[in-house]
């Protein structure tokens, strides 16, 4: 019989980071969700980016489809990724 283990620690962080992030000007935004997924929206961008993601200590890659990965850096009650400085959308 083959054992499942999942690293709780890794799922907490998820739970912690999931939801609504954006731009103070609202030019971006990211909707990270728990099951290991995540979309976005970029004014000014056609194609929505949406993918996947993996949390290694404090930094966050995206993965979208097209193969594009965006490393995120988590902070407190901000993430940081591509000069942009998101925090939680209310």
């Amino acid at each position: 019989m083959r054992s499942h283990h999942a690293d709780t620690a890794v799922l907490d962080a998820a739970v912690l980071l999931a939801g609504a992030w954006k731009s103070a000007d609202g030019s971006v935004r990211l909707d990270i969700k728990t099951d290991g997924t995540y979309a976005g929206k970029v004014v000014g961008r056609k194609r929505r980016p949406r993918g996947t993601y993996d949390l290694n200590g404090r930094t966050l890659t995206l993965s979208d489809d097209s193969g594009l990965h965006t490393p995120v850096i988590v902070g407190d009650g901000v993430l940081e990724m591509a000069g942009h400085r998101l925090g939680r959308a209310n």
